[in-house]
């Protein structure tokens, strides 16, 4: 057939030829040159069409010959009588119970694209059994890190029951119902404004939260092999994050709170005025989507160091053997997927969009530090918390 090009010049574009046909093999009906098997015979498209609308529509009873049905079909003669090369049709062997009326079609149509489906989910399905697993190496890596992760991690898988909610007021916590959770103080005419009796309570749950990752950084395999002044780096880069990630994996839908540090549930509103404004969305907004994936123990910790060992820190020296070390842990926690089989589709690039949101977390309270010091006084901050948040790139 032929198309027009951009230049108004008509191309020749040759259709689709089966490789079982010969070279400018002709159609038996009409010479033309034929493009497969149709309905029991070689045919060309024209003479293919032609018969599948003569059954479809029961035409050929009224089909008729102005010379006695005795019409020679060839290419140019084809059109001319209907009757003739209806009936050359029949005779070279074309099958009429082949053609299917519009209900078989619609139903062999949706036969087709059902049997496609099944066969795209048997490829899927047959993917996901070859991927790869863990090595016995990397099975060793995810034990080491695993461990590392359950040794610093607050109240452990018994947070929901040890926590307990910041009230109205935050005067106190109690072990109050999810129901009761009170609202954060009513908001001040200027929204961006410290709520300083929040900050303190957060104050107090922070230097062991900041300890506990320190704790999970020196445990880490390959870690303590770096020079201090790297290891110093990668903890002030990567300590929110990881506190972010904790306290993410921590969210409640039915009380709709993040648990931070493992023992204080705050709702969205109270960690926003306490001090970490938008951050407090994102954490929230992170903590949301994470509770669709059903992370384990293993990938929160693997989650953890990836975002430890990030190579992109400024000021770093030991650049390339970090990155190789995040290569590492990168690789066992693919292969940790791939041996968790979980059900949400593309779940490791998913996964790994996560690391991004938590980097922009980080960057993003790098940024809120700088207000926060403005607006709480300094005897509120812990030492801990100015030494590794103090001087960040913003």
């Amino acid at each position: 057939f032929f198309i027009f090009s951009n230049a108004n010049l008509i191309i020749s574009v040759p259709g689709y030829v089966p490789s079982y046909l010969e070279k400018d093999e002709p159609c038996v009906v009409c010479g033309d040159k034929a493009t497969g098997y149709h309905y029991r015979c070689i045919t060309c498209e024209g003479c293919k069409g032609f018969f599948r609308r003569t059954i479809q529509k029961n035409l050929h009873p009224a089909y008729s010959c102005k010379y006695d049905s005795c019409c020679i079909i060839d290419k140019i003669t084809r059109n001319q009588c209907q009757l003739c090369r209806f009936k050359k049709c029949i005779s070279v062997g074309m099958a009429m119970d082949l053609v299917l009326d519009d209900s078989k079609r619609v139903a062999k149509r949706r036969l087709i694209e059902e049997n496609r489906e099944r066969k795209k989910k048997e490829e899927m399905v047959k993917t996901l059994h070859n991927r790869p697993e863990p090595t016995v190496s990397e099975w060793e890596l995810i034990r080491m890190v695993t461990e590392a992760h359950r040794h610093t991690n607050a109240q452990g898988p018994h947070w929901k029951q040890k926590r307990k909610f910041l009230v109205r007021g935050v005067k106190k916590t109690t072990t109050t119902s999810p129901e009761d959770i009170g609202q954060s103080p009513a908001p001040t005419s200027d929204n961006d404004k410290v709520d300083l009796e929040a900050f303190s309570e957060f104050t107090k749950i922070i230097t062991p939260a900041i300890t506990r990752v320190v704790d999970f950084a020196k445990k880490l395999p390959m870690f303590s092999e770096l020079p201090c002044e790297d290891q110093i780096i990668l903890l002030k880069g990567g300590c929110m994050e990881i506190m972010s990630l904790r306290a993410a994996v921590r969210y409640d839908p039915e009380s709709e709170t993040l648990t931070l540090s493992g023992e204080m549930a705050v709702s969205r509103e109270q960690l926003k005025n306490g001090g970490l404004g938008v951050v407090s969305d994102a954490i929230f907004d992170l903590g949301k989507s994470l509770s669709q994936f059903n992370l384990d123990d293993s990938e929160v910790a693997l989650l953890q160091a990836v975002l430890l060992m990030s190579s992109d820190r400024s000021g770093l020296t030991c650049v390339e053997k970090i990155e190789k070390c995040q290569e590492m842990y990168l690789l066992a926690f693919e292969h940790y997927i791939n041996h968790r089989k979980h059900n949400i589709s593309h779940f490791w690039p998913k996964l790994l969009m996560k690391v991004t949101n938590l980097r922009m977390i980080g960057a993003c309270h790098a940024s809120r530090f700088l207000h926060m010091k403005v607006e709480c006084p300094t005897e509120l901050f812990p030492p801990l918390f100015l030494e590794v948040f103090e001087d960040q790139e913003v």
